[in-house]
């Protein structure tokens, strides 16, 4: 992942400033936003796209930056005040969760030191929310590093484990370590719901009717990466910061699936006890009533 990156501009703006808006350039975000960010959808607004990692768009949100960004669920507490969050477009799923890694088979954390790209992502809840019923004693000191540096930490000695994401699940064996515990495993058997991970969402200043137009636009861009999926791959591939194009499909046929395209009642059950776990262990502030609803 990358920290800032070039700008993409849709095709000839129907308004005369184009929605800012901010995802990551891993595949599933430029997978899911590519039909859209390139003017192939009718009467969908343009777009002037940054890239940015999960870690800097949630602190775009808290700062009320831009129009629309893919954050992580974890950070809605501090972005609802001033965004909606869209009902589709964003990644949940199952058997898609975030790894804690270690250079040990069965290493004990107690006291121990872990890296994590963000702390106020999801996965730093499921992992903070995991520790608490199974780390006797807790853990001990949290780092946060970028994404791409905690696996060689964790291999170098740097850190005692770290939490990873996304493409991390199909190569940190060739890395020499081992997963102490799939943390989407350990949530789905807990809750039997899916894992929230990345939301989109937008300012509500827009109005009800814009925010309905933009999960119509988002959820038209999904289906259309679906019915045409080697017009994104070019897309896909060119941001992808190397990554072997096997392991960018699966990474998009991990993150973008039917709670893509819809939250649904699942989606936002999940979303909601996620949140009101954290709540319950003072990671997060809880939220006010009616803080998901969608206009």
């Amino acid at each position: 992942m990358t920290s800032t990156a070039d700008t993409v501009s849709g095709a000839a703006p129907e308004r005369a400033v184009p929605l800012r808006i901010a995802y990551s350039p891993c595949p599933n975000d430029t997978f899911v936003f590519d039909a859209w960010a390139h003017g192939r959808l009718a009467d969908a607004p343009a777009l002037d796209v940054t890239f940015a990692d999960i870690d800097l768009t949630n602190g775009m949100a808290e700062r009320g930056e831009l129009d629309v960004l893919k954050v992580s669920y974890a950070a809605l507490p501090w972005a609802l005040d001033e965004y909606a969050l869209l009902p589709c477009g964003g990644a949940l799923g199952r058997g898609c969760g975030p790894l804690v890694l270690s250079r040990e088979p069965g290493a004990d954390l107690a006291g121990r030191t872990v890296a994590v790209p963000s702390e106020r992502s999801t996965a730093y809840l499921l992992f903070r929310l995991w520790a608490a019923e199974r780390v006797a004693g807790g853990v001990g000191s949290i780092v946060v590093l970028p994404f791409d540096e905690i696996m060689p930490a964790v291999r170098d000695g740097r850190v005692d484990a770290g939490l990873v994401i996304h493409e991390a699940r199909f190569t940190y064996r060739n890395y020499g370590l081992h997963a102490l515990v799939d943390l989407g495993e350990h949530w789905e058997t807990t809750t039997g719901l899916p894992i929230p991970l990345g939301a989109i969402i937008a300012r509500r200043s827009l109005g009800a009717a814009a925010l309905r137009r933009l999960a119509e636009a988002a959820r038209a861009s999904v289906r259309a990466a679906w019915a045409d999926p080697d017009a994104s791959r070019p897309y896909v591939l060119a941001h992808a910061q190397e990554m072997d194009p096997a392991v960018a499909d699966q990474h998009i046929a991990l993150y973008v699936n039917e709670f893509t395209a819809d939250l649904g009642e699942e989606g936002y059950a999940a979303v909601r006890t996620l949140l009101s776990r954290a709540a319950d262990e003072g990671l997060v502030p809880p939220l006010a009533p009616g803080a998901l609803a969608f206009p």
